[in-house]
């Protein structure tokens, strides 16, 4: 359960990366102290920042620079991966295009999703099936974007193992028919500057994305070192500043890991309001657990929080599903 956390912590996962995979990983001190370290995260705030995650930081900078020249292009350009409901809603959306509870966001963004074949979940991934829809311009995006989605796919895998002893499971609770073949989404995303934000007068206009929870089990995001604008949401009802650190990922879980935990890790609210004049990107890469599983509590969570299942299960597919369908003008 979040609490009145003024400041979000950061965790070197560096022990962690290096014995993500050894049989006795949950007995190593190094990986303890960062298990400890993300069980007091996720209760107390549900974010933190990560370093030492071994995602090479000219990758993660390269990542932010081609975004920056996408969205630079003229908006014709933009215009020619067009998000559809025929591309499975996959590919460019334009400023005021997403919604959240029912408010336009002021953000430009490619959406990406894994590839969902014709008939690979029946009637429940028939909206998202496709492939993501790539720009000729800049030329390298695609590549540079495919190798990064690998790697996040890869260091999610190896946090969610910490979290999953931090929760008091096996390492590996979080893989197999739950999350063994994980679903992914890639927002690229843009954010005008507060000048241009403003120009209809409307201060609804300054709300990059509306407050909102993620859906699935961890983000990882990729921030402009240098531009200050999301804010989590604590207890009291302040909103904290997630301040940019170079080099760091900020983590969040979201509502699939609140279930499984049986609410003893809760989803945090958060928003982006890009204050500064200038031009701001991010990349926010979502973990998810297996497009088609059921979740409900674990039983090492429901013994952990008084015996009792506090949360309902879910389909992951239908829940995703469920928001594209309400999030989008098109």
């Amino acid at each position: 359960m979040s609490t009145n956390f003024k400041s979000i912590p950061l965790i070197d996962m560096g022990p962690l990366m290096a014995k993500c995979d050894a049989p006795d990983m949950g007995e190593d001190p190094g990986v303890a102290e960062v298990v400890r370290q993300l069980d007091q995260a996720c209760r107390e705030a549900g974010f933190f920042y990560v370093k030492g995650h071994g995602i090479p930081d000219s990758l993660i900078k390269k990542v932010r620079t081609l975004t920056h020249e996408f969205f630079e292009l003229p908006y014709e350009e933009k215009l020619k991966i067009k998000m559809t409901p025929a591309a499975g809603y996959r590919g460019y959306q334009r400023l005021r295009e997403n919604i959240t509870k029912g408010v336009p966001d002021m953000h430009e963004a490619i959406d990406c999703y894994r590839e969902v074949r014709q008939g690979m979940y029946g009637d429940l991934g028939k909206v998202l099936e496709g492939c993501d829809q790539w720009p000729v311009n800049p030329p390298d995006l695609k590549p540079i974007m495919e190798e990064y989605i690998s790697l996040c796919t890869e260091l999610s895998r190896k946090i969610m193992r910490g979290i999953a002893l931090a929760l008091g499971g096996s390492p590996s609770e979080f893989e197999g028919q739950r999350a063994g073949d994980p679903f992914w989404v890639l927002r690229i995303l843009g954010y005008p500057g507060a000048s241009k934000a403003n120009v209809l007068g409307n201060p609804e206009n300054d709300i990059g994305c509306g407050a909102h929870t993620d859906y699935g089990l961890l983000t990882l995001l990729n921030q402009d070192d240098d531009i200050t604008a999301l804010q989590v949401k604590n207890l009291s009802g302040e909103w904290i500043s997630a301040v940019p650190v170079p080099g760091t990922f900020v983590c969040n879980i979201g509502d699939m890991l609140k279930i499984w935990s049986n609410g003893f890790y809760d989803a945090t609210v958060h928003r982006v309001i890009n204050s500064c004049p200038r031009y701001r990107v991010c990349v926010a890469y979502f973990y998810e657990p297996n497009f088609d599983v059921l979740v409900e509590p674990l039983d090492v969570c429901v013994r952990r929080t008084g015996g009792t299942k506090k949360l309902g299960r879910a389909c992951y597919g239908e829940h995703l599903v469920r928001k594209v369908l309400t999030n989008f003008v098109v």
